[in-house]
């Protein structure tokens, strides 16, 4: 799919890189992180996998975030029985009768500029092998002639975090691997409200006209080596954290340490910063090998994320913008209705609701609003008033 519309130019390229941003946050509930995650992976270059169970939207943002790019967009739907010329072009009869073997590649994925493989790791070895030099080196074999692939990035979605080790190289090409998660309880009524407006959306097809283009992301990665540009007192951090993270057993490859400079001069380019700094680090969390590990990587990870928020309180935290503090206001008021109300709450509606204050509680914790504090008291107040009920002592 080749988006025609030209993208506005009134504005600079991390301006409009943060409109797709908030284009798609607007569309996507509690998918903030995911979102500037996946903005990072085509800044820099690099590749994301985002991993999670049916229904999580995983397609349905990759798609529109294609959308808002300009760029040739390839997609595709693995199975265990996909041939190559479903991704790579058919045989090229006429010069396969001259004796030459090549594929007819315009249109599919050498020559797309954004990809995305669902079910990526549901691929046979002919695909995986053929991806693996593609991926890595933007580059395919056709015949005798060797490509060079536009390829700004890649991007695969699955159910499952592969264990089959002939998956591993494939696996290891995602840079970036994010959770795709369901949302969480206090997210519902919103959830309803977005799901209906993207339903409109899809019904009527309406258009969407691109933020920035694939032109202007190939010029940033041609002089992105100005971007390459650390402090002294940013490397000690990293090294602290990769031995932390090491220490875990997790495991981190020189390689993958050195790439990952690249996502950090990325994320400090979106906000329109020369030089990384700490609050760059939550990209680690998104560096697991396996789903058990991401909540090490938490661990280590935040408490650097605090004390830098802490320093400097009017940073941008990652991912807390979007959860909505009036939103969970409405929500706190809500649960408070029904625990105070006449009528009875069954066994599983009442845990429910004390799931759905944690949940709120948690998420207050995460948020910079002013607003916050005042919002956990009463989420503590309603907690200590359900414990004290006596409700409890009968279950």
């Amino acid at each position: 799919m080749v988006q025609t519309q030209s993208p506005p130019v009134a504005s600079t390229l991390p301006a409009r890189l943060a409109q797709i941003a908030r284009e798609l946050e607007s569309r996507f509930l509690g998918k903030d992180e995911v979102i500037r995650l996946l903005l990072i992976a085509v800044v820099a270059g690099e590749h994301a996998v985002l991993v999670g169970p049916p229904g999580t939207a995983k397609s349905a943002l990759i798609r529109m975030f294609a959308r808002l790019l300009d760029a040739h967009y390839f997609e595709y739907l693995l199975t265990r029985f996909t041939e190559p010329n479903e991704l790579f072009g058919p045989v090229d009869i006429s010069a396969f009768r001259e004796g030459r073997y090549q594929r007819r590649v315009e249109g599919m994925l050498p020559t797309s500029e954004i990809v995305f493989l669902d079910e990526i790791f549901k691929s046979n070895s002919a695909i995986l092998n053929s991806l693996l030099t593609l991926l890595n080196e933007r580059r395919y074999t056709s015949g005798g002639a060797v490509l060079k692939c536009p390829l700004l990035s890649c991007f695969g979605a699955s159910n499952e975090v592969p264990t089959d080790e002939t998956l591993t190289a494939v696996f290891d090409r995602f840079l970036l691997r994010i959770r795709s998660e369901n949302l969480d309880a206090y997210h519902f009524q919103d959830l309803l409200t977005k799901g209906v407006q993207h339903e409109i959306h899809s019904l009527t097809d309406a258009p969407v006209v691109p933020l920035a283009s694939a032109s202007e992301i190939q010029g940033l990665h041609r002089a992105f080596a100005t971007r390459m540009r650390f402090s002294e007192e940013f490397f000690s951090q990293y090294k602290g954290l990769v031995f932390q993270i090491r220490a875990e057993g997790i495991s981190l490859s020189d390689r993958r340490v050195v790439k990952l400079l690249k996502l950090f001069a990325a994320s400090a380019f979106l906000d329109g910063r020369d030089q990384p700094d700490a609050g760059d680090f939550f990209v680690l969390k998104h560096i697991w090998n396996n789903e058990d590990q991401a909540a090490i990587l938490e661990s280590i990870v935040t408490p650097m994320l605090e004390a830098h928020y802490r320093d400097h309180p009017h940073a941008r935290r990652v991912g807390a913008a979007g959860i909505g503090i009036d939103a969970l206001a409405g929500e706190i008021d809500r649960i408070r209705q029904m625990l105070t109300g006449g009528g009875g709450l069954s066994d599983v509606q009442l845990f429910s609701q004390l799931k759905a204050l944690n949940e709120i509680k948690v998420a207050l914790g995460a948020s910079s609003d002013a607003r916050a504090p005042e919002l956990q008291q009463r989420v503590d107040q309603l907690l200590e008033a359900a414990f004290r009920s006596g409700r409890f002592a009968q279950l």
